[in-house]
């Protein structure tokens, strides 16, 4: 597309979002969406997010941590076996240039880790917690370890089965791993299809809602926190022309925006976690004795012990996304011939995302003295299914106290997180929900660009407009997408298996060589050690 082209389209683009705005910021408009959106979809809502009978545990999460303890068994332990390899594959140690793909391993990581590294690691822990007491961050640890394994599944499986376009692109994902790989298997290929459009169509829709405007909108709502009180749709169109600037040039432009901002961002989080931990050091001891102590007794929360158990397992499987399949499309441009390489690689992400950085929120609300405790019993104080917090404040509010009660300054800093993880967040569901949608529509750049404007329409409308049914129905159309998912894996999963098994063969026999750049000298093979 020459510069001419793409000034006039940056242009209708920009009126566009000027015109939208007096639209949607609207609130009978705004009302008349969410009430017809809540009418429309509230059951499929209340499907996805359903408790099993008897109890308040949704089935949709227990459909996820069986799904990741069933790939943990089925692949031996590989998120453990050979978490150092896929160190080195992150490197670059194996990495050559030549191979078929778009990004690097790294690129593809950091790429896919912020579509998963967002609000819910600020937010969604100070909710758990809240609920289920600090037990809760134990069960979070734990689905975190076991999810690795379903990263694992079908990021391999994405590169697999991945469309190599003749430009050079690449195109990936659960859509064409269920396709293409029942159809390996002599399975029907009607049923594949039929799993495979549904899942591009959940996909779709989760990326306009929650990988869109939900984020847009918290980021607005942090920014007046600090700025003061403004129209939101000021946050939208600046979020929507940078975001368009990044994403009209695919997915080499957002993995090396993503590059960039994602170790950033989690540096920058987890140094303002570590400082607040080493200023209360003596306290480290006592809140990972109420982090044990409150995962096997409950420490007289509501709920005990299956409240904690809860409370970490969905936050785990709300944060790091292992097995709704989504990072398999980012995955699948990594350059690679070897699938597994890729598979090892993802498997990092919820480490990343859900054991370290969820973890230092959890840890900071600890410390901080933000939950109020009974000076008599030493059981927190519960009111309404709740732990009391010092000022009456929950979910983004207590991180942001929690951080705020070490150096006043620290809820700046975490305002500024807040931003940059709904960028990044926003930068990969836009690539996630633009596979999916040529998937559906067909490969080309008109087809791609009529995505591309119409999401970030939508993020000027995230900003301007609560719509709190239509990002329901996004949420419950991302676990949907778990639903198809994981139901593929368990069926191609003896696929991955024997892709494993072939790679870490060669490994260990020295055919696999680490990649030596011109004027190097030749390294020694490698015989990496992996069980």
């Amino acid at each position: 597309m020459n510069i001419k082209k793409l000034t006039l389209l940056f242009g209708l683009f920009m009126t566009s979002l000027i015109q939208s705005q007096n639209v949607f910021a609207s609130d009978n408009v705004s009302a008349a969406i969410n009430d017809g959106f809540a009418n429309a979809t509230g059951w499929f809502v209340s499907f996805i997010f359903a408790p099993i009978p008897g109890t308040t545990f949704p089935w949709i999460v227990t459909w996820l941590v069986i799904g990741a303890v069933v790939f943990t068994l089925y692949f031996k332990f590989i998120q453990f076996r050979a978490i150092k390899h896929a160190v080195d594959l992150v490197k670059g140690d194996y990495s050559d240039p030549n191979n078929a793909g778009e990004v690097s391993h790294f690129q593809a990581l950091t790429t896919a880790l912020s579509g998963t590294v967002g609000l819910g690691n600020i937010a969604g822990v100070a909710v758990a917690i809240g609920i289920g007491g600090p037990g809760a961050t134990f069960w979070m640890i734990l689905a975190g370890l076991f999810g690795m394994a379903s990263k694992f599944t079908e990021c391999t499986l994405g590169v697999k089965y991945r469309n190599e376009n003749v430009d050079g692109t690449v195109s990936g994902g659960p859509m064409y791993y269920i396709s293409k790989g029942f159809a390996e298997k002599g399975l029907p290929g009607a049923g594949g299809k039929i799993m495979a459009v549904l899942f591009a169509v959940f996909c779709v829709l989760s990326s306009f809602g929650a990988g869109n405007m939900f984020q847009v909108n918290q980021a607005h709502a942090q920014i007046s926190n600090i700025v003061g009180s403004y129209p939101g749709w000021i946050t939208g169109v600046i979020f929507a022309v940078i975001i368009f600037v990044v994403i009209v040039g695919g997915i080499k432009s957002i993995a090396r925006v993503s590059e960039k901002v994602v170790p950033f961002m989690a540096i920058l989080y987890v140094a303002a976690a570590l400082v607040i931990i080493g200023v209360n050091a003596d306290k480290i001891g006592w809140a990972f004795s109420q982090i044990f102590q409150g995962a096997f007794t409950g420490l007289g929360v509501s709920g005990g012990i299956v409240g904690a158990l809860i409370q970490g397992f969905k936050r785990s499987a709300f944060s790091n996304e292992a097995g709704v399949g989504s990072a398999a499309i980012a995955h699948s441009a990594v350059m690679t011939n070897e699938p597994i390489t890729e598979g090892l690689v993802s498997l990092l992400e919820p480490f990343i995302d859900t054991v370290i950085i969820c973890t230092m929120t959890a840890l900071v609300i600890i410390i901080s003295g933000q939950l109020m405790i009974d000076a008599d019993t030493g059981l927190y104080i519960i009111e309404n299914g709740h732990i009391l917090t010092a000022d009456g404040s929950s979910g983004v509010a207590l991180t942001s106290a929690a951080f705020g009660q070490t150096i006043t300054w620290f809820p700046y800093l975490l305002a500024v997180a807040v931003v940059l993880f709904a960028f990044s967040t926003m930068l990969s569901w836009s690539y996630y929900g633009l596979k999916a949608w040529t998937y559906l529509f067909g490969e080309g750049k008109k087809t791609e660009m009529s995505y591309k404007i119409l999401y970030c329409l939508l993020v000027v409308v995230g900003g301007a407009a609560s719509l709190g049914a239509v990002i329901d129905f996004s949420d419950a159309a991302m676990f949907a997408m778990a639903i198809i998912n994981i139901t593929a894996l368990y069926i191609l999963m003896p696929i991955v298996k024997k892709e494993l098994n072939n790679y870490m063969s060669r490994l260990q026999l020295g055919k696999i060589k680490k990649f030596v750049k011109e004027g190097d000298s030749s390294p020694l093979p490698a015989k990496e050690q992996l069980s």
